[in-house]
C-alpha cells in the first residue's frame, strides 16, 4: 500500500513537472523584493501570491497534458518528460478534475488578494486562469498557433511581477513593468527549448508553434535573444531609469551560467539532450531572480 501511494504520489509530481515551476515562483520573488526595497511589503499577500502562481503553473501543465493528449499532440514517439494521460498512468477524466480544482485553488487564494487590491486584481486573476486554459484547449489554443511566446512573456513576466508587486503596495510603477520583462524573457526561452524539441511531433499533429512555423534556426536566435536581453538588457536599462539600485547589476552574472545552454542550443539537434536545457534554463531562471533581487534590496 505504502508502495502504490508514493507511486501515486510521483505520478501526480510529474504531472505537475517540476522543473517549469520557477517560471511562476521567480516573478513573484523579484516582485516581492521590489515591494520590501520600496517599504511596501505586505507578508500574506506576498505568500497568496506565490500560492496562487504555483496553483496557476500546476494547473496549466494539468491542463496541457489534458489537451495535448486529446488533440493528439504527445504521441509515443515523444522526446520530453513523460505525460501521464498519454502515458495512461491517469485517465483524461482524471486529469481534467484534477486542473479544475487546482485552478479554483488558485482562484480562492486570489480572492483575499481581490478584496485587498480591487479590480485589477480580479481581472489578473481571470485572464491568468482562462489563459492557462486556452494555451492548449478551446477552439483557439494559443499554443498551437504560435501565441504561446507572447502568452508567456506577458503573464510569466509583465502580469506575475506587476500583480505581485501591486497586491503589496496597492500601485504600480515603470520600474517593476520593466523589471517584468526578465522573467517572461527567461519563461520564453524554456518554452522555445520545449518547442524546438518537439518540432518534428509538433509539425505532425499540426502544433504550429514559432518552432514549426519558423524553424529551428529562428528558434536558436529565439532563446539566445530572450536569454541575452533578460540577463544583460533588463538590469541595465534599470540601472540608467534607476540609479538607486546599483547591485541589481550582478544579475548580469548570470549571463555567465547561460553560456553552455547556449552553446548547446547552437550545436546540438532537436532531441532528449533538450531536456537537460530546458532543466538548466529553469534553474537560470530562479538564478537571475534571486540575484536581481538581492541586488535591488542592498
Amino acid at each position: 500500500m505504502e508502495e502504490e501511494a508514493k507511486s501515486l504520489a510521483g505520478i501526480w509530481i510529474m504531472a505537475s513537472r517540476p522543473k517549469t515551476l520557477w517560471a511562476g515562483i521567480s516573478p513573484v520573488i523579484i516582485g516581492t523584493a521590489m515591494a520590501y526595497s520600496d517599504g511596501k511589503a505586505h507578508w500574506l499577500s506576498a505568500f497568496l501570491a506565490f500560492f496562487g502562481a504555483v496553483m496557476i503553473q500546476i494547473g496549466t501543465n494539468f491542463a496541457n497534458d489534458y489537451f495535448d493528449f486529446i488533440h493528439g499532440a504527445d504521441q509515443k514517439d515523444r522526446l520530453g518528460p513523460k505525460r501521464v494521460t498519454q502515458a495512461g498512468l491517469v485517465k483524461p477524466k482524471t486529469i481534467k478534475t484534477a486542473f479544475v480544482i487546482v485552478f479554483s485553488l488558485a482562484a480562492l487564494a486570489g480572492l483575499y488578494l481581490a478584496i485587498r487590491g480591487g479590480w485589477p486584481v480580479i481581472i489578473i486573476c481571470i485572464l491568468s486562469i482562462i489563459s492557462g486554459i486556452l494555451y492548449t484547449g478551446g477552439p483557439f489554443p494559443l499554443g498551437y498557433h504560435g501565441l504561446g511566446d507572447l502568452f508567456v512573456l506577458i503573464f510569466f513576466g509583465l502580469v506575475a511581477v506587476g500583480g505581485t508587486y501591486y497586491v503589496q503596495a496597492l500601485e504600480i510603477n515603470e520600474y517593476v513593468i520593466i523589471a517584468g520583462f526578465a522573467p517572461g524573457l527567461l519563461s520564453t526561452a524554456i518554452l522555445t527549448v520545449n518547442n524546438m524539441r518537439d518540432i518534428h511531433t509538433d509539425r505532425q499533429a499540426g502544433k504550429k508553434t514559432l518552432a514549426v512555423r519558423f524553424g529551428e534556426r529562428f528558434a536558436r536566435m529565439e532563446y539566445i535573444v530572450s536569454v541575452l536581453a533578460a540577463c544583460l538588457l533588463v538590469p541595465v536599462l534599470l540601472y540608467f531609469l534607476s540609479p538607486g539600485h546599483p547591485f541589481a547589476l550582478i544579475a548580469t552574472i548570470a549571463c555567465i551560467f547561460a553560456l553552455p545552454s547556449i552553446k548547446k542550443i547552437l550545436s546540438e539537434k532537436p532531441g532528449p539532450v533538450f531536456n537537460r536545457i530546458l532543466a538548466n534554463t529553469g534553474g537560470l531562471l530562479l538564478l537571475y531572480s534571486m540575484l536581481f533581487s538581492i541586488g535591488w534590496i542592498l
